[in-house]
């Protein structure tokens, strides 16, 4: 019979259909096609930088989206026009009047009943277009309009049952566009809010990023220039490599009880006299100096991280090597750390010990000092001069470049 065959051929075709599914669902019946490429590619320009945007390709995007994105961006066009309130009223007055011409072009063609035809259009596209203030005007512009030459009895502005309830229709179907597109718009304006505090956030933490691999690759190479300073040192003698060693290991440790106060989010901004007062009471803490005093007198100035880094090591250096050296068996003494703005564009940096003094020739040029050699390699990147000066105890003084403002 041919309605038993065509129900045969539908429960076969379903039958089959599952057959392959089962088939394509099971672990040893997978087929293998063309393998796809794949279709994410790093946004031009980035690298390998693991914050670079990835970039779908037109395959992964589907329609919606990009639907999406052009009615926002319609919506966004309309914001400068949506600031000009003026322009906005003078936009509903031509709306309105457009309408009422066209309402009653088509009134001998309409049938009775429809006398908000055209004025409803009018006030959706002026308030989608010119804002709240001119959806307003224009709503009660053509409801005046509408009431006057199409409710009955026309050309008046009379009430009755019948009209007051169309009146009353129109009034809440215009509220409620009206809203709705305000709220569209409200919407918008904090979306585009969102994404330029998300831009900023995403930019701050790559700028971050990049300061952070910027960082490390400076340590490392510092590590590395120390352990070939200290290498020179060592020559043939284990007890020198100990040594040598050993005092690398104090300066590295240093090093990182900079760090840890320099990237402190809650030190961030510290001012530089307190900052480097609390690094001198860690220095006399870990070399047990108790009979030392250290003096800092700093104005209220702020470096960025790169030249405050710079600006610490240098002054643990130089009150490191005054610790060592200045005040021997114990004595006790003072260390003074002075900053001082010399001309607007250039500071003093003035680290006086009331010590022994250096020997009468010192030539800080010719000394093999590792400290001494870090000193100015640190100087020259603060694009300033390291002077020393004997007599009544050492004065180092560092005449280098002053922050912006």
């Amino acid at each position: 019979m041919p309605g038993l065959d065509h129900g045969a051929a539908a429960v076969a075709a379903t039958a089959s259909r599952r057959a392959r599914n089962t088939h394509l669902l099971s672990p040893g019946a997978v087929r293998r096609g063309p393998e796809r490429p794949n279709r994410i590619r790093l946004a031009p320009g980035k690298g390998a930088d693991p914050l670079s945007r990835v970039e779908p390709t037109a395959a992964l995007s589907p329609v919606p989206t990009a639907w999406r994105s052009r009615f926002w961006a319609a919506i966004q066009a309309t914001e400068r026009l949506r600031a000009r309130h003026r322009l906005g009223d003078l936009v509903a007055l031509a709306a309105t009047a457009l309408a009422l011409a066209l309402r009653l072009a088509v009134d001998d063609v309409l049938p009775p009943g429809f006398p908000y035809l055209t004025f409803f259009p009018a006030v959706i596209l002026t308030t989608f277009f010119c804002g709240l203030r001119a959806g307003i005007t224009c709503a009660t512009l053509s409801g005046l309009a509408a009431w006057y030459f199409f409710l009955p009895p026309s050309e008046g502005f009379l009430i009755s049952a019948q009209s007051g309830l169309a009146l009353a229709f129109y009034v809440f179907i215009v509220a409620v566009d009206i809203a709705l597109i305000h709220i569209m718009h409200t919407a918008s304006a904090r979306l585009r809010r969102e994404r330029a505090v998300t831009a900023g956030l995403y930019e701050q933490q790559r700028t971050l990023f990049q300061e952070l691999q910027h960082r490390v690759a400076n340590n490392m190479q510092f590590v590395a220039a120390l352990l070939t300073l200290q290498k020179r040192r060592v020559g043939d003698d284990p007890q020198a490599a100990v040594a040598a060693l050993d005092e690398a290991r104090v300066r590295l440790e240093t090093i990182s009880r900079i760090h840890r106060r320099l990237y402190d989010p809650d030190r961030i901004n510290l001012p530089a006299g307190q900052y480097l007062q609390e690094l001198c009471a860690d220095l006399l803490d870990a070399t047990g100096a108790r009979t030392i005093v250290c003096l800092v007198e700093v104005p209220p100035v702020r470096f960025d991280l790169t030249r405050l880094t710079t600006l610490s090591l240098l002054v643990v250096e130089v009150v490191t090597n005054a610790l060592k050296h200045a005040f021997p068996d114990g004595a006790g003494g003072t260390i003074t750390i002075r900053l001082e703005a010399t001309t607007p564009e250039r500071m003093a940096l003035t680290i006086a010990d009331d010590g022994r003094g250096i020997p009468a020739g010192f030539d800080p040029d010719k000394s093999r000092s590792l400290g001494m050699r870090i000193a100015q390699g640190l100087a020259a990147q603060l694009d300033g001069t390291l002077t020393y000066a004997g007599g009544a105890g050492t004065v180092v003084r560092l005449d280098f470049a002053a922050p912006a403002a």
